[in-house]
């Protein structure tokens, strides 16, 4: 392995997205993912997840590669320490949160809430329901009157299986929300809604800020156009190979997918420059 004297390597931490980049389209950490950040953390690189989960979602992770970092959960919106006390939240205005959702739904998304310790549905039986609690590991709170959980929203989510669909809702709340929230797709499937800051390069800056690390010493990687925000901010940019063509095109590499151990792949590759 190159670079792994202490000091010779540029990048002093990676911060991955999870779905789609650190496990697989299955929620799978593999054990060549695992010996990776082994391999960072034995060239004093340190390592840090960024998620659209909420943060106890993480739990499974944090267990298996015993993270010593920050984590951010909701995009930035909760960042915990690795006990899972609150470090920074970031709430959306309880009237801004309402007409969102009315926004979502007028976009004929179903629509999810998330607050910094909760997770309501007005349906158990809507599509990827089910597949989020088996992610996440908790139920949600079945409940058609979101208004008692305004108050502490940290992220809305529009959620559908028309992925042209999500991806026109997502203009049109980039477009009626402005500089007052953040819109983005985390997957094809869910456009999440936060608070402005609450952003993947916003946790690159925090992060840097934190650790004392100089931005353009910390790598970053993911799979979504959320995620290019994140790129921007950090001195390098890893795509995932199952990303689309406009996430490929922001970063500064492209490795495998994220089926194929491309998380890995990237850091032997590029972070360790393994023979």
């Amino acid at each position: 392995m190159a670079n792994s004297a202490p000091g010779a390597n540029p990048i002093q931490l990676v911060l991955a997205d999870v779905d789609g980049t650190l496990v697989t389209h299955d929620k799978v950490l593999t054990p060549r993912a695992r010996a990776a950040v082994a391999k960072l953390r034995a060239a004093q690189i340190q390592f840090a997840i960024t998620s659209g989960r909420p943060p106890r979602g993480v739990r499974m992770l944090n267990d298996a590669l015993h993270l010593t970092t920050p984590i951010a959960g909701f995009n930035g919106g909760v960042i915990v320490n690795p006990d899972y006390s609150v470090l920074a939240a970031h709430y959306l205005a309880a009237d801004l949160a309402r007409a969102a959702i009315e926004k979502i739904r007028a976009q004929n998304l179903d629509v999810w809430l998330y607050t910094d310790t909760d997770w309501f549905v007005a349906d158990p039986h809507a599509p990827h329901v089910a597949r989020e609690q088996w992610t996440v590991k908790f139920p949600p709170t079945v409940t058609n009157d979101f208004d008692a959980a305004l108050e502490r929203a940290v992220k809305i989510v529009g959620v559908g299986d028309d992925y042209a669909l999500v991806e026109r809702a997502e203009k049109v709340l980039q477009q009626w929300g402005g500089d007052r929230i953040s819109a983005e797709r985390s997957q094809p499937y869910y456009l999440d809604v936060t608070h402005p800051l609450a952003t993947k390069g916003y946790v690159v800056t925090l992060l840097a800020d934190m650790l004392k690390i100089p931005t353009a010493r910390i790598a970053t990687i993911g799979d979504m156009p959320n995620d290019i925000l994140m790129f921007e901010k950090s001195g390098m940019s890893i795509a995932m190979g199952n990303a689309s063509p406009l996430v490929q095109q922001a970063a500064t590499f492209v490795t495998f997918s994220c089926d194929d151990d491309g998380f890995a792949n990237a850091m032997e590759k590029f972070i360790l420059h393994a023979e």
